[in-house]
This record gives structure tokens, sequence and C-alpha cells, in this order.
């Protein structure tokens, strides 16, 4: 079966489905991830395929779970077709942190390091969303001087 890439671009709105990235913003297009990984028996059918960008991608790696330290409990990966992005996961009010709500979203967040806490570095996922909350600040500004 062949994965029509654009369908699934066009599905996610360009953005990563785990960490919300727009692709626009990307040195290199998004990967095709397959949610529940080909190595543990995942199919190409549509509903196991998400957008992802690169880093997702590959701090995902083969895992389809973690472990929650709050409720002490192995809990899956989020799964972006069969739940809401929403209902896991809310974003900082300054906009540069994804805050994991449920064991589903604690345990994503932390196996993909959405926040950078184990591998921050200049150019990490934290710093280009400062930057772009930064901009967002300096366009209001404008728009509100010269609007």
């Amino acid at each position: 079966m062949t994965i029509d890439r654009e369908l699934i671009r066009k599905r996610a709105n360009y953005l990563c489905e785990y960490c919300h990235s727009p692709e626009n913003i990307s040195a290199t297009r998004f990967t095709i991830d397959h949610i529940i990984p080909k190595s543990l028996g995942g199919s190409n059918n549509l509903d196991n395929i998400a957008l992802a960008c690169r880093r997702c991608n590959e701090r995902r790696y083969n895992f389809i779970a973690g472990y929650d330290p709050v409720t002490s409990t192995i809990v899956p990966l989020f799964n972006p077709r069969l739940q809401e992005w929403g209902q896991h996961f809310t974003w900082s009010t300054d906009g540069t942190t994804i805050i994991g709500n449920t064991p589903v979203g604690r345990v994503t967040v932390s196996r993909f390091d959405l926040n950078d806490s184990r591998y921050a570095r200049k150019d990490s996922i934290v710093s280009i969303l400062m930057t772009l909350a930064t901009l967002g600040k300096i366009q209001s500004e404008i728009l509100v001087h010269f609007g």
C-alpha cells in the first residue's frame, strides 16, 4: 500500500501531531510515523499513520508505552488517530512548554522529551518556541502602534 503523504500532511493541518510544531518552519518536510511501529506489527493503514517532525519521530523510536510516575502505571503513548490532543496536553501561558495533563500526556511529553528537559540545546524546540512567542509579541506591538 502506497502512503499518500500529501493526504497525511493535510489531515494533520501541516502540524506535527505530537508537538504541534508547524511544518513550514522546519528545514525539512515532516515524516510519516507509524503509531504502532511496523517492527511491532503495525501497518500502513491510514489509521496507523501520523505526521511527525523528525525530532518527535526519532525520539519515539519504536516505543508504544511509558511509565507514568504520578500514577505508577505503564500507559500507552498519545495516539492522534484515537485521541484529541487538547484532552491530554495544554500549552504553558507563554506558549513555550507542553504540559501533559493525563497519564498519556505525561508519558508522551517524557518519552518524546517535548520540552527538552534531557537534551536541551541552543536549537531546541523550546528555544524555537520562545523565538516564535517573541516574534508574535513584536508583531502584536507593531499592530497596536501602526495598525
